[in-house]
């Protein structure tokens, strides 16, 4: 025989089934739901919010700069060297030995 709702709404009390027990519907497992319980909780971001920000700002700095560290590494030193090289050749050119040497040649 099934409990009638009646007997439902009163609790874990009502049998039903292979163990004799009402365990309630979603929300209320296990008999009537509980009143005048509170909880509080603090957040961990309320209780220290910059706890091991200076560890984790060096070594997530780290971690991200090796890894692009190869994407822009290559083409900065190659910059830098064609433009040492061009600043080295300009002066030479514009010197009194380069003048003596190449005259009025490289004017284009």
């Amino acid at each position: 025989m099934r409990p009638s709702p009646i007997l439902r709404a009163g609790g874990g009390d009502a049998p039903l089934g292979k163990f004799n027990k009402y365990l309630g519907g979603w929300g209320n497992l296990g008999g009537l739901p509980q009143k005048g319980i509170l909880t509080y909780g603090v957040s961990p971001n309320r209780q220290n919010p910059f706890a091991g920000a200076a560890h984790d700002a060096v070594f997530n700095t780290w971690r991200r700069f090796s890894a692009q560290v190869f994407y822009w590494a290559p083409a900065a030193v190659a910059g830098y060297y064609i433009m040492n090289w061009a600043i080295e050749r300009n002066h030479y050119l514009n010197s009194k030995q380069g003048r003596l040497e190449f005259g009025g040649e490289e004017e284009e």
